[in-house]
């Protein structure tokens, strides 16, 4: 089979694509899957770029999705042929946030997905939700989980709410898509009008170019007439979190995603206990919350916006695409 490995300490040069035996038949209680796509997200970036460094020859990316080949003893929830894709966390199965780091996430401190085939035990997967393609469904395990769990897991979304996104990633892309779904308002902001245009193509019923305008947090209450916004999606960390601060509704819900602009930063603490909103930091989500999330996103019709596809064996490119800032949405390998 076809896999990719990173050679220590990293570097998008620093990733090679080789030749090796498949893993053989699955063993009690796991499946083997032909993985067909990934999807990148800007913590693989981490990891391939050697700012978040990782074992030497571990095999990339932490989004997987494909079909189910063969199944062990024991394993029922799955049959050969059902599509799948995998979960970040592998080991947090349901309940509250058990992990605080990357140590069982593939991709970073097991080996990931940017390979043909894998075995690995049933659990470590869900079905995929129905009607997608392979890369739609790789573009969930990270992003659209954040997103998920982000607005209707600790964000309580309801319909009538505000959302405010920040940007045009893959997660700021997917709390768009996730809110309008379920009858929320959405406030988005992009440096690039090209890109607003796309926003309001997609349901932005405000759209904010943050470079025109750096004080956007004040305008942002001025289009909610003077209220706030009810949740933050917030990936920028230090460099914008002031902003969002002054964005937010007294008592509303600031989701720390992302830290584009820096791991610290003076924050207007002050002003956060003045508005008395809730500040909370999130990584993903578990198992429970991906089947939730497809059963949601299956009744209401959403389908994952892709910027560009790659070969398995272009994986560099495909994040030196992403390292341009050019792509809106997600970019995805298929292969």
């Amino acid at each position: 089979m076809k896999v990719v490995t990173l050679r220590s300490p990293g570097g998008l040069e620093r990733l090679e694509v080789s030749e090796r035996d498949g893993p053989g038949e699955p063993g009690p209680g796991e499946i083997r899957v032909r993985l067909h796509a990934s999807s990148l997200n800007f913590h693989d970036y981490g990891v391939v770029s050697g700012v978040m460094p990782t074992e030497d020859g571990r095999i990339p990316m932490s989004d997987g999705a494909g079909v189910v080949e063969a199944v062990g003893d024991g394993v029922d929830e799955f049959k050969q042929g059902d599509a799948v894709v995998s979960c970040f966390f592998p080991y947090w199965q349901d309940g509250p946030a058990r992990v605080g780091d990357f140590k069982t996430t593939p991709g970073d401190g097991i080996d990931g997905y940017a390979r043909e085939q894998v075995v690995c035990p049933a659990t470590w997967f869900t079905l995929a939700p129905k009607g997608y393609s392979h890369a739609e469904a790789a573009t969930l395990t990270t992003a659209g989980l954040t997103a998920w769990r982000a607005l209707v897991v600790d964000g309580q979304l309801k319909a009538g709410d505000t959302v405010l996104a920040l940007g045009t990633g893959g997660v700021s892309i997917f709390a768009l898509q996730i809110a309008r779904m379920m009858g929320a308002r959405v406030i988005a902001t992009s440096s690039s009008d090209e890109k607003i245009e796309r926003l309001k193509e997609l349901g932005a019923e405000h759209t904010l170019n943050y470079q025109r305008e750096p004080e956007w947090g004040k305008r942002v209450k001025e289009l909610t007439e003077g209220r706030g916004v009810d949740h933050v999606i917030e990936v920028g960390g230090p460099g914008t979190l002031p902003q969002s601060i002054d964005a937010v509704r007294i008592g509303g819900h600031i989701s720390l995603i992302g830290v584009l602009t820096g791991r610290g930063g003076e924050i207007p603490t002050a002003k956060l206990m003045a508005k008395q909103a809730r500040l909370q930091g999130l990584i993903v989500g578990s198992r429970t919350h991906q089947q939730e999330m497809i059963r949601g996103l299956e009744a209401g019709g959403l389908r994952p916006v892709i910027d560009r596809s790659f070969a398995l064996d272009e994986i560099a490119d495909a994040f030196r695409h992403e390292e341009s800032g050019k792509h809106f949405g997600k970019i995805c390998l298929e292969f």
